[in-house]
């Protein structure tokens, strides 16, 4: 049996779940989620816990098992606390604005990027003297965040020499050393 397949998911207080035809929702006071699942494993509520189960021990039945309920438990977590992720702008000149859903990145090419971000991300852009820009980026839906702040990461990469560029802020980047025969 899958040691995170087999573990029950709490559903806390002001979360219903709800399932039907292959598809788990979840809705809380941050947002409201859904989930298609496989019909290889079953999903049950009882009182205040999810627990799901599988159907044969197929090597693919067994992959899903655990795959949905770690989907579920992150989706409960997401309505309920939501999620967060902080990118910094490491480079001189480097600067982020937020306005409504838009953010306009100025990352050192000819031109600003502007990027519109979908309605369920709240953004803030936060730039201080003396600090490189951080850009914050919240949501109750942790794959549309994960995929967004991806987005936003591979417009400029961070380079292992000085370490410009757009990363997460508990990143850590592998430094090189430069050429040896610079002193």
């Amino acid at each position: 049996m899958s040691r995170i397949g087999k573990a029950p998911v709490a559903i806390p207080s002001g979360v219903t779940v709800s399932v039907a035809d292959g598809v788990i929702k979840v809705k809380g006071p941050k947002g409201e989620l859904e989930q298609v699942y496989d019909e290889a494993i079953t999903v049950e509520i009882s009182g205040e816990e999810m627990i799901f189960s599988r159907s044969t021990d197929a090597p693919d039945h067994r992959a899903k098992h655990g795959l949905y309920r770690s989907l579920c438990a992150g989706m409960i977590e997401g309505v309920t606390n939501g999620y967060k992720k902080e990118l910094e702008l490491v480079g001189v000149g480097f600067r982020a604005q937020a306005a409504g859903q838009q953010l306009t990145l100025a990352l050192g090419y000819s031109h600003p990027i502007v990027i519109e971000l979908p309605k369920e991300i709240k953004i803030t852009a936060d730039t201080q003297k003396g600090s490189n820009p951080k850009v914050t980026l919240e949501s109750h839906d942790k794959q549309l965040l994960g995929t967004v702040a991806a987005k936003i990461r591979s417009l400029r990469k961070p380079e292992p020499y000085k370490g410009k560029g757009v990363r997460y802020t508990d990143e850590f980047i592998r430094r090189k050393a430069g050429k040896s025969a610079a002193k």
